[in-house]
Order: structure tokens, then C-alpha cells, then sequence
């Protein structure tokens, strides 16, 4: 079995974030579907004090954000680490307004795939 990919702690303290136990409870899928999520980059964790975890906003009542899958394939596949695609996710833009996640969550994610893509040139 591969590892799990994370980022280094790189978000904000006060971030919500769920552990992986938390996340599978919340979705409704046994653990190993949510470590094939993350294998997958279909999700993204980062190591908190040695402890795999998950930002909460990455979740939605009905399991993962809609678009945020794609938009982590695009990003990844311009050569983004995990890292700077956390950081990219949750950082303020004033053009949006908000972050590139709560736009996914606002159902914009056109604008932030594109965006995403346009990144990669």
C-alpha cells in the first residue's frame, strides 16, 4: 500500500480541520475509502502536530465539494505541490471575493478551474 500524501502544517491554526476517522464518519465510507480519497487526490490532508488531517471545508453534506477533485487534478498536474495547493486553496483573493475554497463551495467552481488552469502557463 502507498503512503498517504500531506502537506506540512501550512494553514492556519484556526483552520477546521477533521481527522480522518472524523472524515470517513462524516461521509459515510469506511477509512480506507478516505485514504484511497487522499491517495486518489481526490482530497488533501496535511501533518498536523504528526496527525493526518483534513480542512473541514473541503466536505459537503453530500461527501466532497463539487469541483474540488478537478481543480486538485489541475493543479497537480502544473507541478503544484500538495502544499501550494492548500495554500492556493485557502488564501484570500480579492477578485473572487473570499478564498478559491469558498468559492468551490459557493458553486463557482468554473471560475476556479479556470483560474487553476490558467496558472499552469
Amino acid at each position: 500500500m502507498s503512503a498517504i500524501p500531506a502537506a506540512a502544517d501550512v494553514l492556519a491554526p484556526d483552520l477546521e480541520v477533521l481527522n480522518l476517522p472524523e472524515v470517513a464518519e462524516r461521509l459515510g465510507l469506511p477509512i480506507t475509502r478516505v485514504h484511497q480519497l487522499l491517495r486518489d487526490g481526490q482530497l488533501l490532508a496535511e501533518r498536523r502536530d504528526g496527525v493526518l488531517v483534513v480542512p473541514s471545508q473541503f466536505l459537503a453534506a453530500g461527501g466532497v465539494v463539487k469541483g474540488l477533485p478537478g481543480t486538485i487534478t489541475v493543479l497537480r498536474d502544473s507541478g503544484f505541490s500538495t502544499d501550494e495547493i492548500l495554500r492556493w486553496l485557502f488564501t484570500e483573493d480579492d477578485t473572487l471575493p473570499g478564498t478559491p475554497i469558498e468559492a468551490l463551495r459557493g458553486d463557482r467552481g468554473r471560475e476556479i478551474k479556470r483560474r487553476a488552469q490558467s496558472m499552469g502557463f
